[in-house]
């Protein structure tokens, strides 16, 4: 890609800097909290640094349906902060909230527990992903729902524009299935230009097709004018490990398998992840580590060294990351017995460094 037309030589070394600057490890996420400083349309390396160490929540959560069954509440907020976490990525359904006419009008309830949930998190010092994650039915009919999926990023974008520069939008969570690497890379530039009408300077998250797998970087066209942008990628692997006992991958009673972390188990995550870095550096943009995880049925010295060494690494080449998910399955806190579940939080935050 060409170099940016709207920056100085001067200000890409800088920025560049901020890329690589990662040797030092956790020294990275130093500045997570100050989130009271104001950034330009050129800052996304700065904001990557910012989101730091993250979880997704409250996607499945009753909240969306009946505010008053909500699992998660306000408390839940400080707690992910007070445990070293920076920022949280919500997971919105907003499909299955919206009229279902030609105006795809999203419901005010809908709406307001967002509101409600996106002011808790800034008011907690929590940076916060607005993740649109219906990629289940934008995978099977991409055409078929391309009208509603922007006519509802115009509502989201409409709604949030005057929010703080904590808040990030992501465009799609793993695209996939039949919106392919080519037809992706126009709904973004569709998505990302009705964003921008609003929301100019509003750090924006996009990762490539195929589940925003590592192995399809190559495949992800941005427009190289708009620098204000983060790279997302997810990592599973080996999917045999980390969704063993899942239902729904097929896998359940395929269980038992351990993680040791082997010469080789160590290998094909640092390859994986230096292949990643490599595109980074290339293209320029910060990558974000926005899912990883292990399904709760794995044993737990396998779980706390897997996700020691992924988040551990990620970190390394300074990237930002979020792990899959605070309750629910894949399980980091207990809700109704209001505990974390303390080997997964201290492999994810070490204690000595939260």
């Amino acid at each position: 890609m060409n170099k940016p037309k709207d920056l100085s030589s001067v200000r890409w070394a800088v920025l560049m800097l901020l890329a690589v600057a990662t040797v030092g490890g956790l020294g990275l996420f130093a500045g997570a909290a100050e989130t009271d400083k104001p950034l330009s349309a050129a800052d996304a390396f700065e904001q990557n640094k910012r989101l730091g160490r993250g979880v997704n929540i409250i996607g499945y959560d009753p909240i969306w349906r009946d505010r008053s069954r909500a699992r998660f509440q306000a408390e839940h907020f400080r707690l992910i902060r007070d445990a070293g976490f920076s920022h949280v990525r919500i997971n919105l359904h907003p499909f299955r909230y919206a009229r279902p006419d030609a105006s795809h009008k999203i419901s005010d309830a809908w709406f307001n527990a967002l509101d409600w949930a996106i002011e808790q998190a800034l008011a907690n010092k929590l940076l916060v992903v607005l993740d649109f994650h219906e990629f289940n039915v934008m995978g099977r009919d991409p055409l078929g729902n391309k009208e509603r999926f922007l006519a509802m990023w115009t509502q989201i974008a409409e709604r949030y524009k005057d929010r703080p520069n904590e808040a990030l939008f992501e465009i799609l969570n793993e695209p996939n299935g039949k919106l392919t690497a080519e037809l992706w890379n126009q709904f973004l530039r569709e998505a990302l230009a009705i964003i921008r009408k609003t929301n100019p300077t509003r750090t924006v998250v996009i990762g490539p097709s195929q589940y925003n797998t590592i192995g399809q970087l190559d495949n992800l066209i941005l427009p190289d004018e708009d620098r204000n942008i983060i790279v997302t990628i997810h990592y599973y692997s080996p999917m045999e490990f980390t969704h063993q006992g899942a239902p729904w991958t097929g896998q359940r009673d395929k269980v038992g398998v351990s993680w040791n972390g082997t010469p080789e188990e160590r290998e094909a995550i640092t390859r994986a992840f230096d292949q990643a870095q490599a595109w980074s550096q290339k293209e320029r943009r910060p990558l974000y580590l926005g899912e990883f995880g292990v399904y709760d049925k794995a044993e737990m010295s396998s779980r706390v060294r897997y996700l020691s060494y992924v988040t551990r690494e990620a970190e390394k080449r300074g990237w930002s990351w979020a792990y899959w998910q605070f309750d629910s399955d894949f399980i980091l806190y207990d809700i109704p017995g209001k505990k974390w579940i303390e080997p997964v939080r201290d492999a994810l935050v070490p204690p000595q460094n939260p």
